[in-house]
């Protein structure tokens, strides 16, 4: 439990073994002591309040809410009984409670300054900014500190950052933190670095970056010490927002003069180079040339002063810095870029990569240094440039059929590097299959002859050969794609597996097996790599597509429940965790952190992502449980649902994927374009859309049948309401439709390692997405039925009718879709149909969204028949006939149970047939005996999966076919 050590408290001693329980989790014996010494001491608020925790932890959150508002209403002073409380609100989520709290203790205790920190910090944490410079400045007069003071002006900070009118923030808010910061600094009071942080950090966003330049370089500056370079940097900025080109160029030279390895000041240098020719600038005749020194305005000058840092390394006994050589390539590339014929003056762009890849070639960042670069060369050079590099690798030790491998590490890495910008500049692509074939086998032995290097590295540590590994899994995957032949993907899949028994750590090869075992349908290996990868905190977002894409539409039901709550888990932690860490900056003065803490929870918010897996948890919980578990009706309630409210930030959505998770050295034409980015991100909006659409329809689709159910005390004017919501929200289906559909008709391919595509293609083509939109439409012409009745609606009737037939045709289509086996061997070769799999799950979405459609149908046509047959008794009509509709619905209800028997059927022969592939037959002799185990066991572990799916499926759909027994009119 939270901070107690310091109270002085009589009672401290009675309550200590009530905290000690609950710090240990034993939440029932907490509950326990806290009922015994309440016998004793009724009036101990405290322990009241431990009990409540108890309570929440126990899941019996009403109970601690009660007991807590009995002790919040007493407006408690005790340290104890308000610590407890706090906690207690924020394990209910329920921060703005702890306001009220210390608003009531700071009013009873007006001098207490650890009060009114709390307030201002429960304050902090709902984002009361106004409400919080209030309680900066009370606690200031109390105790007047200036971290107090500061407090309040950075809560003036956050009103203008927050503010929607901008105008009010520049005119009001931010000048007035500004006079406020002046008043300070003209009475010498300000102390610390923070709070100079937060006076440049106000001027900068008043746009005065005047003044902010005269605060960094006056004496306030020299507080800036936290951070190496901390003036200089800000002096950057601010020189190259006013344009000073003169100053920028010269402050740069300077700082690379005392550091020619700082990157961050060679793009000033050449920036303002650029700007200062653009200008015709020319230095006075007299006196210095700038405030910062002497300023280089001319491209010799510029490539003196490069080659001079050259020669200082090449100079130096000691390790080189790469920044120069680095340098010398980017100056060669924007002289290029311009066209200015200079760039001679520099080399050859050839030369001046293999000198640089004879200092560097042994350091793994030798490859992202140069790729950047490899555009300057000519193709015609690609080969020359790579026999060059292979000249200067060092290959002595002789292997088996002569090949020849490095002695140590040092020649590895550079072998490796000369490999990767082989790759790299499409060498690899440009190969035959015998030529990639060939390729591959250089690389595994290179790879497993590197593994000697490792011998004694820790479990934790990766092989230092581990790159050829993923090198050659490449080329395989290159082979599938090119060629089809899935023997690639099995013989890649057995190195990657391979890989991962001596490199147990490296994330890409389980990123790389993820994506492939997906690729082939299996889903079920797929959990424990992710799980291994420990994903941490934002990583859930950036990474998290991996999984959630793949899990439903393969099948694996239980699997997707638990990828969604990974992920799920983090998004509504971040709430909470934001406002700590913003009461953390706030307590130890970090204010300019405070802004990229309110954009990281604003940036999670409207992450793409967090709005996928929330929409496709809930449509999961209800394939599952709705009908099964309970109604629809009771579990769009216990979702707490609404059709007329849609949450997903639509305008704002934030594509937060890191589409370059994975370890790529492909050439630039083969890499992923910002088109491309676009374009997956335009699919899965409108994906998103058509998920988030049919939540929201089948939610208003339970309201029609709660209020069909309670009849008798709804309003016609509430079955209206509910009417036109159905109606509008079908009408944004139908039209979102047609957009997917102009998108599907693209075709966009991705690159193997880019954005997965959606499950928008293939709903279109199954006719998935059409079918669950018809039945949901038919929903509409039911209650027009459920108005006229059953005797004056013979049209109507023979429309809902042809709709029925129409239901079962469209999914039988859909049905047959599915025929085909998902799993096969030919010729002794395993081959997946992944298409049949993700078919048959798209049925079974379908078939259930149509069967809640028959159960509203259901619900509807039972009063209107049983209102019929009275009129008919009364008129005393002995040749009823069954309406046209009824008939109808029950032809429905028996072609929904013939397709549930086939599909059962369907799945039944599948699982027979996958089950009867002897897997462990397979010679698999062409392979060394090592490689043929690992690939085998990738094949079992798919052969599994694809059990798995189809037992899953099959078990929802039998609970499905069980539901139709209800259907009877």
């Amino acid at each position: 439990m939270a901070a107690r050590g310091h109270v002085q408290d009589p009672n401290d001693r009675r309550l200590r073994p009530i905290y000690d329980y609950l710090d240990n989790g034993n939440n029932k014996m907490a509950i326990q002591q806290a009922d015994k010494l309440l016998k004793k001491h009724k009036d101990l608020h405290c322990a009241k309040v431990l009990k409540a925790i108890g309570l929440q932890r126990t899941g019996k959150q009403d109970e601690a809410f009660t007991l807590a508002h009995e002790v919040a209403t007493l407006e408690p002073t005790d340290d104890n009984s308000l610590q407890a409380l706090t906690i207690l609100y924020r394990e209910m989520h329920r921060p703005e409670l702890v306001t009220k709290l210390y608003e009531a203790a700071v009013k009873k205790v007006p001098l207490s300054e650890e009060y009114h920190s709390h307030l201002f910090m429960a304050y902090a944490r709902v984002g009361e900014y106004k409400k919080m410079q209030q309680a900066g400045m009370a606690l200031y007069k109390i105790v007047p500190k200036n971290p107090y003071y500061f407090w309040s002006v950075m809560s003036l900070v956050m009103q203008a950052i927050s503010a929607q009118d901008e105008k009010l923030s520049q005119t009001m808010f931010l000048p007035l933190a500004e006079r406020m910061v002046e008043k300070m600094v003209k009475e010498e009071k300000i102390e610390a670095e923070a709070e100079v942080q937060l006076y440049f950090m106000i001027l900068q966003r008043l746009g005065k970056c005047e003044e902010a330049l005269e605060v960094i370089r006056g004496p306030l500056g020299e507080k800036l010490t936290s951070e190496l370079q901390s003036r200089e940097s800000k002096c950057m900025m601010l020189y190259r927002r006013l344009e000073r080109w003169p100053e920028c160029n010269a402050l740069a030279h300077k700082l690379l003069l005392k550091n020619p390895d700082d990157w961050q000041f060679y793009p000033s240098y050449f920036d303002s180079l650029f700007h200062l020719m653009d200008q015709s600038w020319s230095p006075p005749e007299e006196g210095e040339h700038c405030s910062e020194g002497p300023v280089h305005h001319a491209v010799a000058e510029v490539v003196r002063f490069v080659e001079e840092r050259i020669k200082e390394q090449d100079g130096k006994e000691s390790r080189s810095l790469r920044g120069p050589y680095l340098a010398r390539l980017e100056l060669i590339h924007r002289l290029r870029e311009r066209g200015c014929p200079e760039e001679s003056l520099l080399g050859e762009p050839l030369d001046l990569m293999v000198q640089f890849f004879g200092r560097f070639g042994d350091k793994p960042c030798c490859i992202t240094d140069l790729k950047i670069y490899l555009h300057l060369l000519p193709p015609d050079q690609h080969i020359q440039f790579i026999n060059h590099l292979s000249e200067a690798v060092p290959l002595g030790e002789q292997g088996e059929e002569g090949s020849t491998f490095p002695e140590d590490t040092k020649a590895l890495q550079r072998h490796l590097c000369v490999c990767q910008l082989s790759r790299a500049l499409g060498l690899h692509h440009s190969l035959d299959v015998s030529g990639k074939l060939s390729l591959i086998a250089e690389l595994k032995a290179h790879y497993r002859h590197g593994l000697k290097f490792g011998k004694n590295a820790l479990k934790t540590e990766l092989q230092f050969s581990d790159m050829y590994c993923l090198m050659a899994a490449h080329v395989y995957v290159d082979l599938w794609t090119d060629t089809e032949d899935e023997n690639m993907v099995w013989q890649c899949l057995g190195l990657l597996q391979e890989g991962l028994s001596h490199s147990s750590s490296n994330a890409q090869f389980k990123l790389l097996l993820l994506l492939l075992y997906c690729r082939l349908g299996a889903f079920e290996p797929v959990v424990d790599l992710y799980s291994s990868l420990d994903a941490k905190h934002v990583q859930h977002d950036t990474i998290g597509f991996l999984l959630t894409r793949y899990a439903e539409s393969l099948g694996q039901f239980a699997a997707a429940s638990q990828s969604c709550n990974f992920s799920l888990r983090f998004f509504h932690s971040n709430q909470k965790d934001t406002s700590e860490y913003i009461i953390q900056a706030y307590k130890y003065g970090a204010f300019e952190k405070i802004p990229e803490f309110i954009a990281l929870r604003n940036r999670l918010n409207q992450s793409l992502h967090f709005a996928q897996v929330r929409t496709e948890r809930m449509l999961l919980d209800l394939f599952l449980e709705a009908d099964i578990v309970l109604s629809l009706e009771e579990s769009v309630k216990a979702m707490s649902l609404s059709a007329e409210e849609d949450d997903i930030p639509w305008d704002s959505l934030r594509d937060n994927r890191d589409l370059t998770v994975f370890t790529n050295w492909d050439p630039k034409e083969r890499e992923l374009t910002d088109e491309q980015r676009r374009q997956s991100l335009e699919e899965e909006s409108v994906w998103l859309r058509i998920r988030s659409l049919m939540l929201r329809l089948l939610t208003s689709l339970a309201a029609l049948g709660h209020t069909q159910q309670n009849s008798e005390i709804s309003n016609e004017n509430g079955v209206g309401d509910k009417a036109s919501i159905l109606s509008s929200l079908l009408s944004q289906l139908n039209q979102t439709l047609q957009t997917a559909a102009q998108v599907a008709e693209k075709r966009i391919q991705y690159p193997f390692l880019g954005p997965p595509s959606t499950r928008l293609a293939s709903a279109l083509s199954t006719g998935s997405c059409q079918c669950q939109a018809a039945a949901l439409q038919l929903s509409v012409h039911l209650q027009e039925l459920e108005t006229a009745g059953l005797d004056e609606s013979s049209e109507l009737q023979n429309q809902i009718c042809n709709s029925f037939k129409s239901l079962v045709v469209q999914l039988q289509e859909i049905l047959n879709k599915c025929k085909g086996d998902c799993l096969e061997m030919n010729e002794s070769k395993l081959k997946t149909q992944p298409s049949f799999l993700e078919n048959l799950i798209f049925f079974v979405e379908t078939v259930s969204i149509v069967l809640w459609m028959a159960s509203y149908c259901a619900k509807i046509l039972r009063p209107l028949k049983t209102s019929l047959q009275k009129k008919k008794k009364k008129k005393k009509d002995a040749n009823a006939v069954l309406p046209v509709v009824v008939c109808g619905f029950q032809e429905l209800t028996g072609g929904l149970q013939d397709l549930l028997t086939q599909a059962l059927e369907h799945i039944k022969g599948q699982e027979a047939g996958i089950t009867a592939l002897k897997l462990a037959s397979l010679t698999l002799e062409e392979y060394p005996q090592d490689e043929a185990s690992f690939m085998k066991a990738a094949m079992d572990k798919v052969q599994s999966s694809y059990l798995r799916s189809l037992q899953e499926a099959g078990d929802l759909l039998k609970k499905r076919a069980e539901t139709i027994k209800n259907l009877k009119i």
